[in-house]
């Protein structure tokens, strides 16, 4: 994809947002991003060809093998993107607060598995199953790891636009049965919650399926989907009227100051060593 698309939809002179550069280095790291924009959902990324590709995934990443969550693949990200946590303002597009909930490296693996087991491949073999549509990976995150697939759905219904993909954890040591992703509410890198992040520590809870932001904020391709999502928790959850107040106190790279472990930094620096 590249990041023109990327830079097409942003204003950098209103948003933290990083500005869009392509990297030379070969880098194997991956970021998941709890993001609530017009609606809550989860932004997964590969560091891959010097961007992050990137998947918004309503439901989140799971590590039962029985969850096929549904992942829109959207625009490339530059690299840069790899640590941004804050506010993106509103107005701008996918405005709302941004949390990295998991970071790590990730291993391509090959299509063709030993005595029933995948074992590791290459770059290109990486790139060329992204383009058939059928990506198998390894992750080693502070959350999520082990073997994963990385579906696309082609023309699966009436208008599609090609970018509905199926993220599904494969049948390893990894496995948890009846995931539940919301045991996990806190960023890794900083250790604070969503609230925190977004400026209001006075609210317990917020609302994940509020109305759409005014202004550019609104992401089309996701809208639909979501909706559907929306339409189905209804009514469940009383406490979910009560909304944070987005601060504009966010610093100018919307980043923590909070102190980032070592191993925290190695995977930030793309030092991470792979596990055997």
């Amino acid at each position: 994809m590249g990041l023109e698309e990327y830079k097409r939809k942003r204003r950098f002179e209103e948003t933290p947002e990083p500005p869009p550069k392509v990297e030379k280095k070969i880098g194997h790291r991956f970021v998941v991003q709890k993001h609530r924009a017009s609606h809550l959902h989860y932004d997964f990324r590969l560091e891959m060809e010097g961007v992050l590709k990137s998947w918004a995934v309503p439901k989140g990443p799971s590590l039962d093998p029985a969850d096929k969550r549904l992942a829109m693949q959207v625009e490339d990200h530059p690299v840069s993107y790899f640590d941004f946590e804050g506010i993106i303002p509103e107005g701008n597009y996918g405005a709302g607060t941004v949390m990295v909930w998991d970071v790590g490296t990730w291993e391509p693996l090959s299509p063709q598995t030993v005595e029933g087991k995948y074992v590791p491949g290459t770059a290109a073999e990486a790139s060329a199953m992204l383009k058939k549509g059928d990506l198998k990976i390894r992750l080693h995150g502070e959350r999520l790891k082990g073997d994963f697939a990385m579906i696309h759905m082609k023309g699966r219904r009436p208008g599609s636009k090609g970018t509905e993909w199926l993220l599904i954890k494969k049948h390893d040591d990894s496995v948890v049965a009846g995931y539940d992703i919301n045991e996990f509410d806190t960023s890794v890198l900083s250790g604070r919650t969503m609230v925190q992040i977004g400026g209001d520590e006075g609210s317990a809870e917020w609302e994940s399926n509020r109305a759409a932001a005014k202004g550019k904020s609104k992401a089309p391709w996701l809208a639909d989907t979501l909706a559907k999502l929306d339409k189905k928790k209804s009514g469940t959850k009383d406490s979910a009227n009560r909304k944070p107040t987005i601060s504009a106190k966010a610093g100018a790279n919307g980043k923590s100051s909070a102190t980032v472990s070592t191993t925290k930094k190695a995977a930030l620096t793309g030092k991470s060593k792979k596990k055997a």
